[in-house]
């Protein structure tokens, strides 16, 4: 290992939407988060790795901090919040604007009980001129003192090398906590799980809100074929009927919108069976929250 190697933990946080499983997908250069317009898509905090000459950054993507509504959206707040001080360095992604509403205002309140650097990350950039983010930088200079400030696109990939060069400046040197062919330390059932819950929410759109989770029954490998079952959970008769759709052609696009993204993540032809089963208000049971893989490490 070379002497002045650095390693350490890094988490994305801020307002849910606002690009932190985009920016952390295009930064170690594969998908591992689901992406969606819809808010709260992270349920889980997601560990990817990023490895280069420099240092090994072991990114957390945790769900955005929000006002919890049920007890899942508690589980989620918690975890967001209590990342902040198990990590070397706190990424907050906000958007271009001066405007710091209620959402900020709390997340600033949470990071002002932490002693960990923080580098305020602007994201998409790439929608305003630049000029215009001056403002932006002044309005939330006088909110927190950041360690850095950088204007990214996670989208277009805008500015990241400077961003990794910012995260590399406050991480600790040390030794890699992964081998270097490691990406992420989620099973493989996680993230096929939620590589089809991501294609469920886009190809739901607003019908359903965020009553779903999805529970993989079995995954087996038989030569050059994986064959997958998995349940789709929702949580009303009626959102059943919508994820089924008119002669099933709903879940025959969610299925095939996901098999083609699993074959690429396993590399390998798939054989995808979805079933759909509508468990009533699941995010507010704590046995079933857990049940669908949403638990605390102790």
């Amino acid at each position: 290992m070379k002497e002045n190697y650095r390693s350490g933990f890094v988490t994305l946080i801020g307002r849910p939407n606002v690009g932190k499983s985009t920016l952390m997908n295009y930064l170690i250069g594969q998908k591992i988060a689901i992406t969606s317009r819809k808010p709260q898509t992270t349920r889980n905090r997601i560990q990817t790795v990023l490895t280069t000459e420099e240092g090994q950054i072991v990114f957390v993507d945790t769900p955005g901090i929000h006002k919890a509504k049920n007890k899942l959206g508690e589980y989620m707040v918690h975890v967001a919040e209590r990342t902040l001080n198990e990590v070397d360095v706190v990424l907050w992604l906000v958007e271009p604007s001066t405007f710091i509403g209620a959402g900020e205002q709390h997340i600033v309140e949470q990071l002002k009980k932490t002693k960990t650097p923080v580098v305020l990350v602007i994201n998409k950039s790439d929608t305003v001129k630049k000029e215009e983010l001056l403002p932006c930088i002044a309005k939330y200079n006088e909110v927190y003192p950041f360690a850095d400030i950088v204007p990214v696109s996670a989208r277009t990939g805008d500015n990241t090398d400077e961003l990794l060069k910012v995260i590399m400046k406050y991480l600790p040197y040390g030794p890699q906590f992964y081998d270097e062919d490691t990406i992420t330390d989620q099973p493989e059932r996680q993230i096929v799980a939620e590589l089809i819950r991501e294609k469920a929410l886009h190809a739901l759109n607003e019908e359903i809100p965020h009553g779903i989770a999805v529970s993989i029954e079995s995954m087996k490998r038989r030569k050059k074929l994986m064959d997958i079952e998995a349940t789709i959970i929702c949580e009303k008769d009626s959102h059943k009927g919508i994820i089924i759709g008119k002669q099933g052609a709903m879940l025959k696009k969610i299925g095939s919108n996901a098999r083609y993204e699993i074959e690429r993540l396993l590399d390998c032809k798939v054989n995808l069976q979805l079933w759909v089963k509508v468990k009533k208000d699941w995010r507010d049971s704590d046995f079933l929250i857990k049940n669908f893989g949403y638990q605390e490490e102790e």
